[in-house]
């Protein structure tokens, strides 16, 4: 092994390689391409940053100047990429190598320009590296390694034809790793056309799988699905969760109701940027969260700490899926849980699924409430806070704690704050009924009315969290609530009742100034007033089902039996005209009326009106004066027209130029304004001969 790779897995923390890793690293296979088949969490990215180390560096300790890439390793997703980028920056840290990414969702231009300067190693998406070859932006002349991670996934994601355009742009003389967690037919064509003489490396188990992981099959209520889900997080309590989902609509769901129980959660799907999904990621590393809700697709490959609980919310399609979600916890010899939540119609499919996976796995119930505040006792008396010595900042506040409070005090406080940080669990049907949950007897109990009704808009829903929150209570303090038109009546555990006064104070108020009062006896709903209108609830009524009765069936005849009268027999004397009367029924619309005729004229057209001949008594022309020139004003400043031209000047025309001229006459031989084709040249005129370009007026019809 190369000096300075070495070094690099000491300084990691590295003393023994992995069964893959070992297998890659063989002295036999040399420079020949391997197709190698390993579960998943088995260390694969090591495994190929260490296999391809000596084609790349040949007999030299570090790397020279950056140029073209040497190698290329590709991944499916975004976040497998990124992730692949952080193992290989560690690993060829002393060797000085350069790693850089190209995938989909960062900016383009960043990944040329880092291109441009110069790369070692680059990891990349199928589509984005595609992408960067068609525009020039990448040369592979130089590429002396080709890996493709998670090969298997990458052809069910739709990048076969990718992945064969990538490597047809590759050179020749390429070495060509492919790693898998399965070998379907379809990656071993892909191997045979690409891969020269491929040499196969297996280290899964025949008969096992995932020996590091403990597969758990709780059988729920149909119901009870994803309560179940509440009281597997906290029965482990594991530092760093996964849940898998089929649907991003599941994600979204499940990510809001853990958040809404106190879990710090985030989510993980393709409906998220890639900044919202590298923000995601971190806030696991961090620490800032502890549960990740995520698909399938968007947690491919993914390597988060300290992730020893995997939760299947919804059962996966196939074995393969089965394996890959698994594979997320249980890596590089760490132990981990992965919990199948079955309920009863889909145990049939979780068994082939096992089966298929070739693994094993316990059944059982989901874990109850008692089973995961028994888990909780037993945290709370294994807490290293016990055994720890108090620091000297810490010693003068318990004395005072146990000068002033008893142990028992002392006791009930912590035991109090220790279950506030946790989220109360769910009560769980049994897997095998389906029937509605029986409410257990409340007990003794007082009741508290409420100023608030009906006519309020006051609801259950808003009532029982604000007496929760008022009153210091939970929701199994509180038993019945009634709500009336101007009044609401809710009983409480009467061993509940003296925190929830206290916790009230003196204005015994709730929320937006409600008044609560507590009731010497149980009220008499009976006696109650109805709701305005006085309209009694509806009441379902019994269905009886009557007697089917066949009617008898009554035949009409037929229409040439009916009792007609024979029509008349045909007149050749001509019908009577009718005779339209004016008296018309009331309420009809009057039809038209014949008019006698009247004593007026018909039109008689006249004659042209003869011109004025200046004779005496005959009317004048309009504005015409009695002197000898026509239309001319007797009264007035306007100045006699002088030839001058009327009107405001002509555009740009300085004051006192002269009067335009006369506008010359429209002329063929004026091309000027010739109408020009969009795109085209002016058609040159022909003066002469059989094809001349006819004159206007004088051209064909």
């Amino acid at each position: 092994m190369i000096q300075s790779i070495q070094d690099a897995l000491t300084e990691r923390g590295y003393t023994d390689l992995t069964p893959v890793q070992t297998a890659v690293t063989d002295d036999e296979y040399g420079n020949a391409d391997l197709l190698v088949s390993a579960q998943t969490g088995s260390g694969k990215t090591v495994a190929f940053g260490l296999a391809i180390a000596p084609t790349l560096l040949g007999d030299e300790l570090k790397f020279g100047r950056a140029a073209a890439p040497l190698a290329l390793v590709i991944a499916p997703t975004r976040e497998l990429a990124l992730q692949v980028k952080r193992e290989l920056s560690w690993l060829y840290a002393k060797a000085g190598a350069v790693v850089a990414s190209c995938v989909g969702g960062m900016d383009m231009r960043d990944e040329r320009r880092a291109l441009d300067r110069g790369a070692h190693i680059v990891v990349a998406t199928p589509g984005r590296l595609r992408d960067h070859i068609q525009r020039s932006s990448i040369d592979l002349s130089e590429a002396r390694a080709v890996v493709l991670d998670e090969a298997d996934e990458m052809l069910d994601l739709g990048f076969r034809e990718d992945l064969e355009f990538i490597l047809s742009e590759a050179p020749e003389s390429r070495r060509t790793l492919m790693f898998s967690a399965t070998v379907p037919a379809s990656i071993a064509k892909l191997a045979k056309s690409y891969q020269k003489d491929a040499i196969r490396v297996s280290t899964k188990a025949e008969n096992s799988q995932h020996s590091d992981i403990e597969y758990r099959a709780m059988a729920v209520a149909p119901r009870d699905a994803e309560n179940s889900l509440i009281n597997v997080l906290r029965y482990y309590e594991a530092p760093t969760a996964i849940v898998f989902c089929n649907t991003r609509a599941m994600v979204n769901r499940l990510t809001t109701r853990f958040s809404n129980r106190g879990f710090s959660v985030v989510a993980l799907s393709g409906e998220l940027s890639q900044n919202e999904r590298t923000h995601a990621l971190q806030s696991m590393r961090d620490g800032r969260a502890r549960v990740c809700v995520a698909t399938d697709v968007a947690a491919r490959g993914i390597d988060l700490p300290n992730l020893e609980l995997v939760i299947h919310a919804e059962l996966p399609n196939n074995h393969e899926t089965l394996l890959h979600r698994s594979g997320r916890t249980g890596r590089a010899g760490r132990k981990g849980v992965s919990a199948m939540i079955v309920p009863a119609k889909m145990r049939r499919k979780a068994e082939r699924l096992l089966q298929g996976a070739k693994v094993k796995a316990e059944w059982g119930e989901a874990p109850s409430a008692d089973d995961v505040n028994a888990r909780d006792e037993e945290r709370l008396f294994n807490d290293p806070v016990w055994v720890d010595t108090a620091t000297d900042s810490e010693a003068g506040l318990v004395a005072k704690l146990v000068e002033r409070f008893s142990p028992e005090q002392i006791a009930t406080a912590y035991t109090r704050l220790f279950r506030e940080r946790q989220s109360a669990p769910e009560d769980l049907a049994p897997s095998g009924s389906d029937a509605p949950k029986a409410r257990p007897a409340f007990g003794a109990s007082v009741w508290f009315s409420i100023s608030v009704g009906r006519k309020d808009n006051a609801e259950p829903r808003w009532l029982l969290p604000a007496m929760c929150r008022a009153g210091d209570l939970t929701k199994d303090d509180i038993g019945a609530i009634r709500i009336q038109q101007n009044a609401s009546f809710v009983e409480i555990l009467k061993t509940s009742e003296e925190g929830f006064l206290k916790a009230l104070g003196d204005g015994m108020k709730l929320e937006d100034g409600a008044i609560v009062t507590r009731l010497d006896k149980a009220p008499d709903f009976t006696s109650m007033p109805r709701p305005e209108g006085g309209k009694k609830p509806y009441e379902k009524k019994s269905y009886d089902k009557k007697p089917y009765e066949k009617k008898p069936y009554d035949k009409k005849p037929h229409r040439d039996n009916y009792d007609t009268p024979p029509r008349p027999a045909a007149t050749e004397q001509p019908k009577s005209g009718k005779s339209i009367s004016d008296a018309r029924p009331e309420g009809a619309v009057t039809g038209h009326k014949s008019r006698p005729a009247g004593d007026k004229k018909p039109y008689e057209k006249k004659g042209d009106k003869p011109a004025f001949d200046k004779k005496p008594g005959g009317k004048k022309p309009f504005n015409k004066t009695d002197g000898d020139k026509p239309f001319r004003k007797s009264e007035g400043d306007k100045p006699r027209f002088d030839k001058k031209p009327s009107g405001k000047k002509p555009f740009n025309k300085a004051d006192g130029g002269k009067p335009a001229g006369k506008r010359p006459a429209a002329s063929a031989n004026d091309t000027s304004k010739r109408f020009t084709p969009p795109g085209g040249k002016v058609k040159p005129r022909v003066n002469k001969g059989a094809g001349a370009t006819p004159k206007r007026g004088k051209g064909k019809p």
